[in-house]
């Protein structure tokens, strides 16, 4: 996953407004995105409450009903509080918990909550991670993001002219960090190089905050046989993430963040999971169950020329399906909508 600064049409209010909606922002990479995206697409007036946390926050789970102690600094009084929480991971639980107390508003959580999952009305949970069965879980393929079809619309538009010099078709290879070494780096951007140059068209490669420069650098010495263009991560200008991957007629993605393998799966291109093996096992799990539904399919690394590049399923919409869902239970339809802003997000 990648930061760039981009503007999206939301239903965003200012911090000082009253919103039914209120969304916890963790700052952590692929974590409160998760929520925005959701909240983008309930169609409601939102607020963003950023948090900033403290040593304690893990303590703060410890506590009966929810915490304010984790926080640095705390968010600021509302004359009435939201109708609908909605937060991710076990640093946001503790204060959903406390509004819950306070307002007694719905609960909805991405990610595993930890203590106190009791205190939520629905859990949205990645299948790979195996959530229990219950009426509170909802499972979900992937992660849910920002990635909506407006915003790849949006992308597309903005990008299409400057890359507009690359030849179909274009690939668009997306890696991720972890483990990431040198040279499994260099090696997949040889692959990729080479199935660009057998189909005559380019390659859009970004490299993620994670790969580091010396993954970086080599990954661009492996395209260096095909036409391409390479984003590495903190160069000066808008990154071109989203645009690549709307504007992609297949992508590579590396098989150790699910959040960039959900973005891909997102668009209308054929998905290829590449380097498996700097994922976890539940990354693995990620990987067959979008095999199984035909949203993505192995990078072939040792016989890329018989590769068949094909997608037959529609995008994959999670976060929409999240909100859907949330309209469904909760008789949000009744509140009111309002006309969405220009606002900047971090990605």
């Amino acid at each position: 996953m990648t930061d760039a600064s981009i503007t999206l049409s939301t239903t965003a209010s200012a911090m000082g407004e009253t919103a039914p909606v209120w969304v916890l922002d963790d700052p952590r990479a692929g974590t409160s995105g998760q929520v925005i995206g959701i909240a983008e697409r309930l169609g409601l007036p939102f607020r963003v409450v950023p948090l900033d946390f403290n040593w304690r926050a893990h303590l703060a789970a410890l506590v009966p009903g929810g915490s304010l102690a984790g926080l640095a600094a705390p968010f600021g009084a509302a004359e009435a509080g939201p109708a609908l929480v909605l937060s991710a991971g076990s640093r946001a639980a503790p204060v959903a918990r406390w509004l819950r107390r306070r307002h007694g508003c719905r609960l909805v959580h991405c990610m595993r909550p930890g203590l106190g999952d009791h205190d939520f009305d629905l859990l949205v949970i990645g299948a790979h991670d195996r959530p229990a069965a219950s009426p509170r879980v909802l499972p979900v393929l992937g992660a849910p993001h920002r990635l909506s079809p407006q915003h790849l619309r949006q992308a597309g538009e903005d990008w299409a002219e400057r890359l507009a010099h690359l030849p179909r078709p274009r690939i668009a290879l997306m890696l991720g960090g972890g483990r990431m070494l040198s040279v499994p780096a260099q090696r997949l951007g040889m692959q990729v190089a080479a199935l660009a140059r057998d189909l005559g068209g380019s390659v859009m490669a970004s490299a993620s905050r994670r790969t580091g420069a010396a993954a970086s650098e080599a990954l661009g010495q492996g395209l260096g046989t095909a036409l391409h263009l390479l984003y590495r991560w903190g160069e000066p200008g808008p990154n071109p993430y989203a645009g690549f991957l709307a504007l992609a007629d297949a992508i590579v993605v590396s098989g150790d963040s699910v959040s960039m393998i959900s973005e891909a799966c997102a668009t209308t291109a054929p998905v290829l999971i590449a380097l498996p093996e700097l994922g976890g096992r539940r990354h693995r799990r990620l990987h067959a169950r979008l095999y199984a539904a035909g949203h993505a399919q192995p990078f072939p690394a040792d016989r890329a020329d018989t590769l068949t590049i094909s997608r037959t399923t529609p995008p994959l919409d999670e976060a929409g399906r999240v909100a859907a869902e949330i309209r469904r239970r909760f008789s949000l339809a009744d509140l009111p909508e309002s006309n969405p802003p220009a606002t900047e997000h971090r990605r």
